[in-house]
């Protein structure tokens, strides 16, 4: 992004120590200005809910966790995630359910 090399993990690592964060996923999507900027998949715990304000503090959860540059973009809140057999998070389920989101 912009120059800059960001793992998904790391990310995800950041922003799963939240007390609101139950289960996560990052993903990168093209953008114009920054070639690739990232994007989050967030399972919320019980008794939180989907805010612009949950969003802008986990935005500041990850500069503050991991890295400034690094935050996610965009924060998108899904009932679960998907998984393979074993458990593994599928992400390209999720690049590709976000085609034509562009």
């Amino acid at each position: 992004m912009a120059g800059y090399r960001i793992g998904p993990f790391e990310v995800e690592a950041a922003l799963i120590t939240n007390p609101a964060v139950n289960e996560c996923a990052v993903i990168a999507v093209p953008d114009n200005v920054r070639g690739e900027v990232i994007e989050a998949f967030v399972v919320l715990k019980p008794n939180y809910v989907a805010s612009e304000e949950l969003t802008k503090s986990l935005q500041e959860w990850v500069k503050a966790k991991f890295a400034a540059h690094a935050y996610p973009r965009a924060i998108h809140y899904v009932n679960n995630l998907p998984k393979n057999p074993s458990g593994k998070i599928q992400r390209y389920i999720l690049r590709d359910g976000r085609k034509g989101n562009d």
